[in-house]
């Protein structure tokens, strides 16, 4: 590779007393401006360091973003390919480690292996019915709510957010109701890094690696005997490793995009009252956020086979490319004349083939949470100054340390059927949860399509009662009421 005269004159990355640090409160505070800034200073792609003595490059041109993620021959996403454990300045206890480490996902590999990781989680995804989710997610959106105090003050990130997610996916793993508990537990201890995170960690791989035994031995309804019959084959070890990817990642941007698009809501007078008004929807709230604060900022990343140059900078083999997801998303090159408003073309959920498997379910989630809460909370608003709002100090999660929120009055979330025996049961036509043990039935093949009138085969049983419906209620209000100590 012939390097550019100016750029073979320079030095490399490392030692450049220009790295921008991305770490500490310039990346929470003010990300935008720090983007702005870099871009002023290097262009599409700026020298950073990731931690103090470990360098890297964050990518902020949205071309250029496009290139990297799409060009896997130079950058490669296997870990292995850094430079920096390979020369020893890597600590071992470098909060750096859980984000780069290698591991048997669909996260670290490229080629045919990612590809057959991707079609299984991808696959497996594919099998979840949404509007099952969206039930599932409402009646825990409904259980949070409930469980909150009478004093009509809540904070949204400890109470909703932070939670929310979590409760959805114990019933998508179709966890037995004991088991609950232990896994908010353990996923909370994680996200949490304190001292024992390192425990939380080994206790949650247990856990799913007993449940993988579990449902390999006897298969059920269920997200894990899904993934694990699929046709690719995945060992017991990959799919504990894909299910830590899938819980882990999928709770922190589910939790951030949620608390994210309510403050829009409660700070952003313009567009509270779109909303109210009925020029806009939550839908549109999900947009704006993706493109301004992405629930996910900056994600690592792509490493570098070979020596290069991209956005005019000098890369060395071994360099780690940081994904700058929202600096990309303030580049002008990606905004058209009409702005932002309507368009879906955000580097939120990355791109190439290492696209983010779950953004639909995910949209579903939050879609659905917020809804609810605001239907639920239709007086809800900020019991403090919008400026006092905080932002945790990660240089990757663009998330809140709280949202402390009032409200004086409830609305339950759907009318309820009356039932003369004294039994609150749910209105007629309610889907089926996912969590009863019925047979799944395949779509037909792309494709292939029903004639005449004859209506498209649906994807579970109908619902004959509402059983089901209460018993899940049930379950989510239990873990809801645990995790308040109720």
């Amino acid at each position: 590779m012939t390097v550019p005269e100016h750029l073979a004159a320079g030095c490399p990355y490392p030692g450049r007393a220009d790295a921008a640090p991305l770490y500490g409160p310039a990346v929470s505070d003010d990300p935008h401006g720090l983007y702005a800034r870099l871009r002023a200073a290097h262009g599409p792609v700026a020298p950073i360091e990731l931690e103090p003595g470990v360098e890297g490059w964050l990518v902020i041109g949205y071309q250029e973003l496009l290139e990297l993620t799409r060009n896997e021959q130079q950058f490669s996403k296997d870990s292995r390919y850094w430079r920096v454990p390979r020369e020893g300045r890597l600590r071992p206890d470098s909060p750096l480690v859980p984000m780069t480490m290698w591991r048997p996902t669909l996260q670290s590999m490229d080629g045919a292996e990612h590809r057959r990781l991707s079609a299984a989680v991808g696959e497996t995804l594919g099998r979840i019915d949404h509007r099952l989710l969206r039930e599932t997610t409402e009646a825990a959106a409904l259980a949070l709510v409930e469980s909150w105090g009478p004093d009509g003050t809540a904070d949204l990130v400890a109470q909703f957010t932070r939670r929310l997610p979590l409760l959805v996916f114990t019933m998508l793993l179709d966890l037995p109701e004991e088991d609950g508990p232990q896994l908010l537990a353990m996923i909370t201890g994680m996200v949490d890094s304190g001292a024992e995170s390192q425990r939380a960690a080994a206790a949650f791989a247990g856990l799913l690696g007993r449940l993988v035994a579990e449902r390999r031995a006897r298969p059920g309804d269920d997200l894990v005997s899904w993934l694990l019959a699929h046709p690719a084959g995945l060992s017991d070890d990959e799919a504990v490793h894909n299910l830590v990817v899938l819980l882990v990642a999928g709770n922190e941007s589910t939790i951030n995009w949620i608390g994210n698009t309510v403050r829009l809501l409660l700070t952003d007078r313009r567009f509270r009252t779109s909303l109210t008004g009925g020029r806009a929807t939550v839908a549109d709230a999900l947009d704006e956020v993706l493109w301004r604060d992405p629930p996910v900022q900056n994600f690592p990343g792509r490493w570098a086979t070979s020596d290069t140059v991209l956005g005019g900078q000098y890369i060395s083999a071994g360099d780690l490319l940081v994904l700058g997801l929202a600096g990309a998303n303030d580049d002008p090159a990606a905004h058209g004349p009409e702005g932002l408003s309507g368009n879906r073309a955000h580097l939120a959920w990355g791109a190439g083939r290492h696209v983010c498997p779950a953004k639909d379910p995910a949209r579903l989630i939050v879609e659905t949470a917020v809804e609810t809460l605001l239907h639920c909370l239709p007086d809800l608003q900020l019991a403090v100054p919008p400026h006092e709002l905080t932002w945790r100090q990660s240089p990757w999660s663009r998330a809140l340390v709280s949202l402390p929120v009032l409200y004086s009055s409830f609305t339950p979330p759907r009318p309820a059927a009356y039932d003369p025996a004294g039994q609150t049961q749910p209105a007629p036509l309610a889907p089926l949860t996912p969590f009863e043990r019925t047979a799944w039935t395949p779509p037909p093949p792309r494709g292939s399509a029903p004639t005449g009138s004859t209506p498209p085969e649906p994807t579970s049983s109908p619902r004959t009662s509402g059983s089901a419906l209460a018993d899940l209620r049930r379950r989510l209000s239990s873990l809801a009421g645990w995790w308040s100590g109720r």
